[in-house]
């Protein structure tokens, strides 16, 4: 039996790209080639890219309290579906050049929940969707205390908009069940979570 991960970059030959949207983010379009499992290469076909940066994302918990917080804004791509376009979500940013995501991280976490984390643990590095998109996501897990956490923050001239909500592990790991959390950051930290939670709660001697 074969094994999986026989190719590499070097098996993808690019012929053509050009950008053929530049705005908040940027399109390119590319036309190519790479090999194939049996032996032969694709005929050169095209491909449309979404060029967008890493993020990260990071989500807040305290451990003596046994609770989460969870940030709701508005997000475009849900608009059109049965449901609303107010998510709950992570702290989240998008990295800048050279910028470690601890330190997205923490800054994020300033400015959207008022949050500072004295510890991150890495949950892992994920790549969003990459039949189309560049966008690798760093997640984390970042412990706090919840004691005062909530209410309204954002960066204006961002157009930011955002509600911290503070809920118990419990029901935010409910909400995965029942399908009010459908977006994939939640849904993969709180599943770690989930799973994580003994060790992290006898760690703060809980």
């Amino acid at each position: 039996m074969t094994s999986p991960f026989q190719f590499n970059a070097s098996d993808v030959h690019v012929e053509r790209r050009e950008t053929v949207f530049q705005g908040f983010f940027r399109l390119d379009k590319l036309w190519l080639t790479h090999a194939r499992f049996d032996g032969r290469e694709m005929p050169v076909f095209t491909r449309e890219l979404f060029i967008r940066g890493d993020a990260t994302c990071v989500l807040p918990y305290d451990p003596v309290r046994d609770e989460v917080v969870l940030l709701e804004q508005f997000r475009l791509g849900a608009l059109g579906r049965e449901q609303s376009p107010w998510l709950l979500e992570l702290v989240a940013g998008m990295n800048e050049a050279g910028e470690p995501p601890e330190d997205v991280a923490q800054r994020e976490g300033q400015e959207e929940a008022g949050l500072s984390f004295h510890k991150l643990d890495r949950i892992c590095d994920y790549l969003v969707s990459p039949g189309g998109t560049t966008e690798m996501v760093h997640l984390y897990c970042g412990l706090v205390s919840t004691e005062s956490a909530g209410g309204l923050f954002g960066v204006e001239h961002e157009h930011e908009d955002i509600r911290a909500h503070v809920f118990s592990a419990d029901e935010a790991i409910g909400m995965i069940r029942d399908g009010r959390i459908n977006n994939a950051a939640a849904i993969i930290a709180l599943q770690w979570l989930e799973l994580n939670r003994p060790k992290l709660r006898h760690e703060a001697g809980q």
